[in-house]
C-alpha cells in the first residue's frame, strides 16, 4: 500500500493567521491532525454553524468526527489546562475519548515555570518581549537544559515526587533571590499533578510510532503548527519569538515523521498584518487606519483578549516566510476585512539606509532602519463575505490575490471570505492536489 499523503500548515505572518479554520476545513479529508510545536498560549478558533470553539493543546481535527488528534513531541503541556479544555470539549459533545492522543515525550509545564516566567518578564531592566505569562518559555528552558520532565515522567510516580521536590527546592532559591516571589509547595504540587496523571494516562501514546504506522498504512496527516514564521526562535524577530519552531521544520522534530514524508507546505496569511505583544512590524498602522482594521477583522487574541496590532500586507515578509517553510500553497484568510476599500496599500520592496534588500534583518533593531515601500492596488468596495467561488469574486479582489501568487510565487489554493466553516473559497486546482475531492 502507497504511504498516505501529509500537509504541513504554517503561519507565515506573525501567527493568528487563521490556522485553525484551515485545519477543520481540511479535515474533510485528512485522517489525523498532529500539532507539533508550542503550548496552550496558542489559541485555534474554529467556528462551525455559528458556534465557536477555541482550542488551545488539542488539534483542530478533534472537531471532526473519525479524525485522530495528536499532541505531539515538540509540544509542551500544562496538564491541568489540558484537562480542563479536554473537559470543555466533552460538555460541548465532542468524541475526545479515542480521538486524542498524547506522545510520551512531549514536555510538562508545572507551576514553577509560571513563576519563572512571571518574574522574568516583570523584573527591572528587562525588555518586555509580550510572553502569555503561562510557562512555556521556561518549560522549553529546562526541555534544551536537559532538566525537563515529559509526559512518560509525569505517569511514574516516585519519580515524579523526586522531580517536584528537587525542582521546586532549586528554582524557590532562584525565584526568591531574583524576584522575591514567594515559594512554591512541593507536597501540594506532587498532589495535584499526580492526580492529572491519572486522568492523562488513557491519552498517552508514542505518537512517533502511531503517525509512522498510519502513513505506512496509507492514512493522511495534517500537521498543525503553531503562532508564525516570524515568531520562530530561529528565524523569527528574536528576541521577540515563541521558543519553539513554528517553520514547518518543527513538523519533523516535533513529531517524529521524517521530512522525506512531507509532501505539501501550506503557508497561511492573512489579507493584511497583525501582530500580538511587543516587536517588529514594518507595516504597522497605528491611526485611525489600523484601529478600523482591528474592529473589522475583530483582532483580539483567542487565549488573552488582547488587542492585536494591525498594518497591511508585507509582500517581503511572505517572501521570506515561503523560503523558510519551503511554501507550495497559501491560504489568504479574512479577505473580507477590506471589503470598505477603495485602495489597498501593499508593500512590495524593503529599503533598509536607502537600498533595496531582500533580506529580512537579523537583529530586531534593524528592523527600525527598514523603508516600506508601498504600491496601491485597486479596492473591490463590495461585500466578499459568503462568496463560494473564485469566479464570484469581483474583480479587483482576484487581481488582489493574483498579485499575491506573482509577487511570492505560491499559488492561492484557499480564500476565507468570513469565519465559519462555509465561508471558504476551495480553488480547484488546489483541491485537485490536495485530494480533496
Amino acid at each position: 500500500m502507497s504511504r498516505g499523503r501529509t500537509a504541513v500548515i504554517v503561519g507565515a505572518q506573525w501567527g493568528d493567521e487563521g490556522k485553525g479554520k484551515v485545519v477543520d476545513v481540511l479535515t474533510r479529508t485528512f485522517s489525523i491532525v498532529a500539532r507539533y510545536a508550542g503550548g496552550h498560549n496558542a489559541g485555534h478558533t474554529v467556528i462551525i454553524d455559528g458556534k465557536k470553539f477555541i482550542l488551545q493543546l488539542v488539534p483542530g481535527g478533534i472537531l471532526r468526527p473519525g479524525c485522530i488528534s495528536v499532541v505531539g513531541n515538540g509540544v509542551v503541556i500544562d496538564p491541568l489546562a489540558f484537562l480542563k479544555e479536554v473537559a470543555s470539549l466533552r460538555a460541548a459533545g465532542v468524541k475526545v475519548d479515542g480521538n486524542l492522543f498524547v506522545s510520551n515525550r512531549a514536555q510538562i509545564i508545572l507551576p514553577y515555570h509560571r513563576m519563572m516566567e512571571l518574574g522574568s518578564e516583570n523584573a527591572p531592566g528587562r525588555v518586555k518581549i509580550g510572553t502569555t505569562s503561562r510557562g512555556i518559555g521556561p518549560s522549553y528552558e529546562d526541555k534544551m537544559g536537559r532538566r525537563g520532565l515529559r509526559v512518560a515522567d509525569l505517569l511514574d510516580t516516585p519519580l515524579l515526587r523526586t522531580h517536584i521536590e528537587n525542582a521546586c527546592r532549586e528554582k524557590n532559591m532562584i525565584a526568591h533571590a531574583l524576584f522575591n516571589s514567594d515559594p512554591l509547595d512541593a507536597d501540594q504540587m506532587f498532589r495535584e499533578y499526580s492526580a492529572a496523571a491519572e486522568q492523562i494516562a488513557s491519552f498517552v501514546r508514542d505518537t512517533a510510532l502511531l503517525l509512522n504506522r498510519a502513513l505506512a498504512d496509507g492514512k493522511s496527516i495534517v500537521f498543525e503548527g503553531a503562532q508564525g514564521t516570524m515568531l520562530d526562535i530561529d528565524h523569527g524577530t528574536y528576541p521577540f519569538v515563541t521558543s519553539s519552531s513554528a517553520t514547518s521544520g518543527g513538523a519533523s522534530t516535533g513529531t517524529g515523521v521524517p521530512p522525506t514524508s512531507i509532501n505539501t507546505v501550506i503557508g497561511i496569511t492573512k489579507a493584511y498584518c497583525t501582530r500580538v505583544g511587543s516587536g517588529p512590524f514594518p507595516t504597522e498602522l497605528t491611526d485611525a487606519q489600523g484601529e478600523e482594521l482591528r474592529k473589522r477583522g475583530h483582532e483580539y487574541g483567542a487565549v488573552t483578549g488582547r488587542p492585536r496590532r494591525t498594518g497591511w500586507l508585507d509582500l517581503p515578509l511572505l517572501r521570506y516566510a515561503g523560503m523558510i517553510n519551503g511554501i507550495s500553497w497559501l491560504v489568504v484568510t479574512k479577505l473580507d476585512v477590506l471589503d470598505h476599500l477603495a485602495e489597498i496599500p501593499v508593500c512590495v520592496r524593503y529599503k533598509i539606509d536607502g537600498k533595496e534588500t531582500e533580506e529580512v534583518p537579523a537583529q530586531a533593531c534593524g528592523y527600525e532602519r527598514i523603508e516600506c515601500v508601498y504600491r496601491n492596488m485597486p479596492g473591490w468596495a463590495s461585500p466578499t463575505r459568503n462568496v463560494r467561488t473564485v469566479e464570484a469574486l469581483p474583480k479587483a479582489a482576484r487581481e488582489y490575490l493574483a498579485f499575491i501568487e506573482q509577487e511570492t510565487g505560491a499559488r492561492v489554493g484557499i480564500i476565507s471570505t468570513g469565519p465559519d466553516r462555509e465561508q471558504t473559497v476551495l480553488v480547484p486546482e488546489f483541491v485537485s492536489a490536495l485530494g480533496l475531492n
